[in-house]
Parts: C-alpha cells; structure tokens; sequence
C-alpha cells in the first residue's frame, strides 16, 4: 500500500474520531447538561417535589420548664435554576462573567453563567420595589449555584417580620423561583442558662444529601444539626419525620396550586433531670469566680439536677447562624474558652482523690489501719511532704482513716496505696468511675487519667508504676486527672451508702405518638458492699468526711451549715496555665449527713486552697437547695452570657447572714487571702510536689464544633444603599 493513501486512511480515522467525540460532548450537553432547560420549552405544566426539614423537639427541664422551644421563622429561598429559566424566557442568552479558576495548580480563564447577574437584574429588582430587597453575599450564591443548582435552595432571607411575609406572599406568583415559607427556628427562652448542657444548632451540611432524595426531590431542604450538649446527643431524637408537598407550576414558571403535601412530623419531647431553678442557683454562684464548674447530683438516682461551667454562651447566638466575629471572640482566648463544659473535662484532682483512694483501700480490707505522718515520705529521691509539714515543719504522728480524711494527710494515703499496691489501686478506683467516661448523654465527655490503669498503660507503653507515682496518684497529683461529674458521682455512692449509681442527664423522651424512647429509669453500676467493702469500714470514710467540716482542724469547716450536717473533702491541685504555677481548687461534698440527698462538687481554676475558695461556694449552694426544700422558691430568669476572667482568687468572703437566693448573695467577695489556717497549704509544694510529665499526657485531639458561619456582605450582593442620615437643620 502507497504511504500517502495510507496516511489519507489515518486522516480520515482521525476526523471520524473527533466527531464522534464532538457528537457525545453536544450529546451529553443538550440530554444532560441543559435537558430542564428544552423541557421547560415544551409547553405544558410540571411538576416541583419539594422536601421541608422535620420540627424539632422541646428540650424541658424534670418540672416541665421550657429549655428549647421553637418559634415561627419566615424564609425566602431562591431556586437559582427556576430563576434562570425564567430569565432566558425572556432573554437570548446568559450573560456571562469571566473568572479566574486554578486547576491542577495552573491559573485558567474560565467563562461561566453570571448567575449573580441574573438574581440582581430579574429577581431582586422585583423585590426592591416591593421594599422586600435585603444585602446578601453574592460570592456565596455563586458558589451555590455551582455546586448544587436548583436542588438545593439559596437562603436569601430569615429575617422576615409578620408585615413582610404577608407582602411576600401577596406577590408570590409574580416571583418565579423564589419560595416562602415558614419554618420553626429554634428558641432558647432563659438565654445561656444550662447551655453547656443544651447545647447548639448547625444547619444542615449542603453536601449531604442521601442519594434517594437527590432523585426523588426537586427542591432540598434539609435538617438543622445538633453539634454540642444534648440537642447533639439526642439529635436522632429530637428530629421530626420530613414533610413533602408538590407544587404545579405552568410553562412561565408560575404556581397553579399545590398537591400531595404531607406536613413534617414534629419530634420527641426530651425531659432533662436538671432543676432549671437548681441550675440558676449553681450558675450564679459559680459566677463570683473566674473559671469554674459545678453539678449538683441526686445521691439515690444518678440524676444531675444542675450542671454549670462559666464562662459560658449564649445558644440563641448561634440561631440560624453566628457572626464569625462573635465566633472568633468565643474561640481566641483559650484559657477562657467559653465554650468548654468544664464539668466533664479532665483536670488534676488534688486531695479529692484520697476519697478513692479510701475506698480502694476499703475493699482490700485495709479500713481501719493506722499510719503515721512523720511530715514527709521519701520515694528514691521524691520526698512527698504533707501540707502541715511544709507550713511549719510539723507533722500529724499516727492517724486513723477519719482524722486522715479530716486533715488532709498526705503521708497516710501515700503509705495506702503503696501498701495495697498499685493494681488495688486502680481496680478501686475504676470501680466509682476513675479514669473512664461516665456514659452521661453528653458529647465530649474526657475519660480523664488513671496512672496504672489499662487506658494509661497503652498510651505509656515504656512507663512503669513506681511507689512514687502510685504515691502521687493517691493524691491526685503527677499525671491523674479527673472530671467534676466524675468525683460527684463518686461521692455520691459514699453518700447513699456504696451504691454508683451512672450519671444521667435526660430523665426521658417521649415521641409525637407518646412511645417512651428513653426510660426514667436509675442505673445502678456497682454496689460497693457488694463488692466487698464492709458496711463499717465505709462509714470510716463518711465519718471523715464529716469530721473535715465539723471538727476543729478539718480542711472543709467553710462548707459548715446552721441546721444541716453537711460531710465534704477539700483539693488543691498544683497545675501551671501559660507557663505561670496555678491551682485546680476542688470540694467534693454531700449532705444531709444522714439520709443524703445531694451531692455538690465545685472546682475553680486558679485559685487558691479548695476550702478557702471553694468552700463558702458549696456553701452558699446549699443554702440555696436547702431553702427551696424549705419552702423558699428559688429565682429563674433569663441568663445573660458570663464572659468569666482569669484573675486569682485567694479566697471567697461571705457576708456575715449568707442569703438563700443567689440575688441577695451579691455581697460575696473575693479575698486575697483565707485567714482559715487549716484550709491552706494541702498540695506539698514546697517538697517533692510533682506535676504531669506532658510526654506521658494524651493529647487532645478534640475540637469545637464548627457551627453555620452568617455569610458576610460582599459588593455584589449591596443591592439596597445604605440610607444616608439627613443633618439637622
């Protein structure tokens, strides 16, 4: 064969080749890529299947108070697709905006329909002169159309007052494309009380639609998304069924009427254990401090009857969507971080810890054994003092259980632990929540760290538990680290008498159609005399921890009540914040003495001795519960946010008459210092004071939830001047 026909057939292949190629490509575009648009040209009506969200449940507290509720939103929502098929009706062809993309790192010029151009001439210059016209960000409604078309709509308006809706719906059918619609938005009526446990709202991601509905809907509107506190927990819950309605439109895009429409469901009603007034109790309380946390426990049910963590927020904030500068004010300060629910983060223990460390020495069988305090245990080159010896050189000779817990003894439960041995240790421990999640319906929630413990030991694969380190765990120093809600639900199984009881914070749901979806039910997890502790040796620790508020000498006498019996241990933990030495202030405490039926735990960040700051805290809250069961009805209001501070806190002064309601409690002061010498010096700093090496330390790998950022304005999208004020004359 000649080589010229030869290349004539390799031409002529060729040509064959790249109009087959052009052919698909015009295929592909005219049956694919622009099929609504010849559809719409035949003459005729059709069909808008359009998917609405469910309505959200309400969030009360255990008496019935509404903690979320949801009020009546008006929305206009843009369907860019429609917009621009009714723009074409009327127009050759899309006006087009050039743009600069990059593509595999490559700078490209690209041309693109300008559907920002379409909206602001055809849609919103109809608006404008109904006085209906609002700034929106037009970068954003780009990235919208190309990414989702006019599946999903636009939110271009939530704001609408009762006036505008109604002008809305008035011209309606002159407005192709554009959807109103009133849809429930979510209310939290008492502002930021409990909003640690509430929790907040994202709106739904655009991206995740479920393959089904992306055939079967027209027009997607999804579901609002718990991110933080139970409305995350129970968000599978707290969702409605979605409703679905069908709209006729005719050949012009115009409404002919609806059909098909199935209202959305509303979903369950979730029930909280916290008393809303309790809340406001703790939440004003834990107010007269910087940083703090606090939860208040039912000692026979596990049920928290008020949780709280200052600084806090405002949920409402985040409705439908947050200013990123509100945003970013909650988020650049990380010592205050606002948005942390501190009861359930981990922090250094301090003395706290001997309670557990009593009770695993308990059930070995070790109760009522007596060590002595010589001032100070050495360990190799660790000498672990006791606070008495470091304040005067002094030392407390041989002590009993009781009068350990009582003054706070360092040496006793160091000689504890490392008699029962470390494995002891940490089965008792583990045994009243030491060192593992709770399982409170709450997202987020730290384990905390047990040294020894099987969690401890992976994360530590070379580190060994030596006598020292299990000497400083009985302390709640070097690496242990525990939540608030962790030591408050320990102490309460001393309260009751042995029993653990799961901390819980949803007492029940009930759905739409009164189906029980969480039962008010208790969940005992461990019965301590059951597993081995005798009903004598327990009351050894509760006696001590009566003995530390009630006996002269006891590190917990700022907790005392007229009238009331209340048992409590005092901590303070040494920790450092920005490089600068601070303490984690603790009581852990419960009362009646006999017959308890609260259990408070208290911590503050960066404060001097847990009795000295703490304690007329735990007190003032007690004054308070203890009043309402009186008789003396506690205050409930809307809480504005705490921006909390972090300032040192020597000591808390209470005026001479303690009040019974956080409103008269006002004249609480801060001190520079206790003037309650017993109270002080508990963490042997000043000999062989330990703290967490971070190599042993876990990292936090957790994150804040990110919420739906409020688009900012952009130029395009300044559609209505702003007004200009006229001087006067």
């Amino acid at each position: 064969m000649e080589p010229g026909y030869r290349l004539r057939i390799y031409l002529l292949t060729a040509l064959v080749l790249v109009g087959f190629g052009v052919l698909l490509n015009r295929l592909h575009e005219f049956q694919i890529e622009r099929r609504s648009e010849f559809l719409n040209q035949v003459p005729g009506n059709r069909t808008v299947t359009v998917r609405e969200p469910g309505i959200r449940g309400e969030i009360t507290d255990r008496n019935g108070i509404t903690l979320a509720r949801n009020l009546r939103k008006y929305e206009v929502s843009f369907n860019l697709d429609e917009i621009r098929e009714a723009y074409l009706a009327q127009h050759e062809e899309d006006p087009i905006i050039e743009r600069l993309t990059k593509e595999q790192g490559i700078t490209r010029k690209r041309s693109e329909k300008d559907i920002v151009t379409i909206v602001n001439e055809w849609t919103i210059t109809r608006l404008r002169k109904l006085d209906l016209a609002r700034n929106y960000n037009a970068t954003a409604l780009r990235t919208h159309y190309l990414t989702h078309g006019g599946l999903i709509p636009f939110s271009y308006r939530a704001d609408l007052s009762y006036d505008e809706f109604s002008r809305f719906a008035e011209h309606n059918l002159e407005l192709p494309g554009v959807y109103l619609t009133m849809r429930p938005q979510r209310k939290y009526p008492y502002g930021s009380l409990a909003s640690h446990v509430i929790g907040y709202l994202k709106q739904w991601e655009k991206g995740d639609i479920p393959e089904g509905d992306a055939r079967k809907f027209n027009h997607y509107i999804g579901d609002e998304k718990g991110i933080a506190g139970v409305e995350a927990s129970m968000d599978a819950i707290l969702r409605g069924p979605e409703g679905r309605k069908t709209i006729v439109r005719n050949e012009k895009g115009r409404t002919i009427r609806m059909s098909d429409y199935i209202k959305p469901g509303i979903g369950a009603k979730v029930q909280l254990t916290i008393d809303a007034r309790a809340q406001y109790l703790l939440e004003n309380v834990l107010r007269h401090a910087g940083r703090a946390a606090g939860v208040i426990m039912d000692v026979n049910t596990g049920e928290v009857l008020a949780m709280a963590s200052v600084p806090d927020y405002d949920p409402n904030a985040f409705i439908p969507s947050i200013e990123p500068q509100r945003w970013k004010s909650y988020n650049e300060n990380k010592l205050l971080s606002p948005l942390t629910n501190r009861t359930i983060s981990a922090y250094a223990p301090g003395s706290t810890m001997k309670i557990p460390t009593a009770i695993s020495g308990a059930l070995q069988g070790m109760a009522a054994r007596s060590f002595s305090c010589d001032g100070y245990v050495t360990y190799g080159n660790h000498p672990v003092g006791c606070w008495l010896w470091n304040k005067s050189k002094g030392s407390h000779g041989s002590l009993t259980l009781p009068k350990a817990i009582q003054q706070s003894c360092n040496p006793y439960f160091n000689k504890l632990a490392n008699t029962i041995g470390w494995r002891a240790m940490v089965d008792g421990c583990q045994m009243v929540g030491i060192g593992k999640r709770t399982g409170i319906e709450l997202p987020a929630e730290k384990p905390g760290i047990l040294p020894g413990s099987r969690a401890w030991r992976s994360a530590n694969p070379g580190a060994v538990m030596t006598p020292v380190l299990t000497a400083f765990t009985s302390i709640g120093q070097g690496d242990t680290l525990a939540t608030p809600l962790q030591l408050c639900a320990m102490i309460a199984s001393v309260a009751n008498g042995g029993k653990y009881y799961q901390p819980r914070i949803v007492r029940k749901a009930v759905s739409e159609e009164g189906r029980i979806l969480v039962e008010n039910k208790p969940k005992l997890v461990v019965d301590l005399i059951e597993a081995g502790i005798k009903p004598q040796d327990f009351q050894l620790i509760r006696k001590g921890m009566w003995m530390a508020v009630n006996v002269p000498g006891g590190t917990a006498g700022k907790v005392k009540m007229p009238g009331i019996e209340v048992a409590a241990k005092t901590g303070t933990a040494q920790t450092t914040e920005d490089g600068q030495k601070s303490n984690n202030s603790w009581v852990i405490s419960f009362a009646p003495f006999e017959n308890p039926k609260y259990a408070v735990c208290v911590l503050v960040q960066n404060a001097g001795s847990g009795g000295a700051v703490c304690g007329p805290l735990v007190h003032l809250i007690y004054q308070g519960l203890f009043g309402s069961d009186e008789g003396v009805k506690l205050p409930l209001k809307p809480q504005t946010e705490y921006a909390g501070n972090t300032e040192r806190i020597e000591a808390i002064v209470l005026p001479e008459k303690p009040a019974t309601t956080p409103e008269t409690a006002e004249t609480v002061e801060t001190a520079a210092a206790s003037g309650d010498e017993e109270d002080l010096g508990e963490t042997g700093d000043e000999i062989g004071e330990i703290t967490p090496d971070p190599a042993r330390l876990p990292a936090d790998n957790s994150m804040t939830p990110i919420p739906t950022l409020t688009p900012e304005i952009d130029a395009e999208g300044t559609v209505v001047p702003k007004a200009i004020p006229v001087p006067e004359p």
